[in-house]
């Protein structure tokens, strides 16, 4: 099924500017806030995460080119989050809206709190990546440079937000704790603080070389071994190469989805390889032995049994790719095509009706030929 086009997930027009596209965002993002679905929490979580990858196409000046020209495929091999997993308040922090900014301002407006956010330290945000392979990379595996942009730990502050020399402090607020009561009647909850987000500390004099985020972009390349075997379609993980986690959490991840170019020969089955092969009449009838070309650019030979039938499939065992998981190599599967010629000497013609005498088979008559219709003529 086709993706929605990214404007209509918006619900804005192409010429929108950066301004009503972060607006488009910050109203659909409270419209699918899990305090306002509490009824329909997974809904509201999957459309979020539909509006959020909207956004982090549209918010970005080169993404949104390439999909303004290229739609979807424009996208390929552009470096993209991934959402699986993510909470919705992540999301919100990969996008800059963290903090008392956009999450705290915004929805303790509009729900009378705080939102909800897990304590303690998060774990970074996975990104994805589209990997094109040639098919043969695919069946014998190969190593690849990835080219990628992400977040990196500031190394100024080392991820603290705040001014060398300086440290975070205890939030006035909360009191460290990461949370605050609320009495409401009869009952006494506990919420997300919304000043520190839950994380105890506040910045007073924020970091000049990242502005108080605690991170730095980054682009270049990470390097991946490719297993034999790989499928179109199929999705690598590399454990630790997404977004950087608050201090002390771990790393999110980086999935590489897998595209695989197609081949002129075979056809890929999982870990077998299907190829046709054309065979004349006479090696059909008679049996033959033929060369097969394998996929590591050798051959194998196979043998053709008398009275082989147009469509008939061969087996040659072993020869395949190698399964991604399991042992051994799946096998090359050969259909054997009949060739019917076009075209036919005399000399073939004449074998072929005497085939038909003994065969008892009616063909169309014998067609003279003009010199043979113009030596007619002259016998007398």
């Amino acid at each position: 099924m086709a993706k929605r086009d990214y404007y209509d997930v918006l619900g804005i027009p192409k010429t929108a500017s950066d301004g009503e596209i972060k607006q488009a965002f910050r109203k659909l993002a409270a419209k699918y806030h899990p305090d306002k679905n509490p009824d329909n929490k997974q809904q509201a979580e999957k459309k979020f995460k539909q509006v959020a990858e909207a956004y982090e196409v549209l918010s970005d000046p080169e993404k949104r080119q390439r999909y303004d020209r290229f739609g979807d495929e424009g996208l390929r091999g552009t470096t993209m989050h991934s959402y699986q997993g993510a909470s919705f308040d992540d999301i919100l922090r990969e996008f800059g809206f963290g903090g008392g900014g956009f999450g705290g301002d915004l929805f303790e407006g509009l729900f009378g709190r705080a939102t909800r956010e897990r304590r303690g330290p998060r774990r970074g945000v996975s990104l994805e990546r589209g990997l094109t392979l040639e098919f043969e990379e695919a069946a014998f595996g190969c190593k690849k440079s990835v080219e990628i942009s992400r977040h990196e730990t500031c190394p100024a502050c080392h991820g603290s937000g705040a001014e060398p020399g300086s440290a975070p402090v205890q939030c006035p607020m909360c009191r460290g704790r990461g949370e605050v009561q609320q009495a409401r009647g009869f009952f006494t909850m506990r919420t997300t603080c919304p000043r520190c987000r839950g994380k105890g500390t506040t910045i007073e004099n924020a970091c000049t070389k990242c502005n108080g985020t605690g991170r730095k972009t980054w682009s270049g390349t990470v390097d991946v071994t490719i297993p034999a075997g790989v499928e179109d379609g199929q999705s690598l993980r590399l454990e630790g190469e997404g977004e950087p986690g608050d201090p002390g959490a771990p790393r999110g991840d980086l999935y590489l989805h897998i595209r695989v170019k197609p081949h002129p020969i075979f056809e890929r089955h999982g870990a077998d390889l299907v190829m046709q092969r054309a065979i004349s009449f006479s090696q059909a009838a008679l049996g033959a032995r033929i060369q097969i070309p394998l996929l590591n650019r050798k051959t194998a030979a196979l043998k053709i049994e008398p009275g082989t039938q147009s469509g008939q499939v061969y087996d040659l065992r072993g020869q395949g790719i190698k399964r991604l998981r399991g042992a051994g190599k799946g096998d090359v599967l050969v259909k054997i095509i009949v060739r019917t010629p076009k075209k036919l000497s005399s000399d073939q013609e004449g074998l072929f009706r005497k085939l038909t005498q003994l065969e008892s088979t009616d063909v169309n008559p014998h067609k003279k030929g003009f010199f043979d219709r113009l030596k007619g003529k002259f016998v007398e």
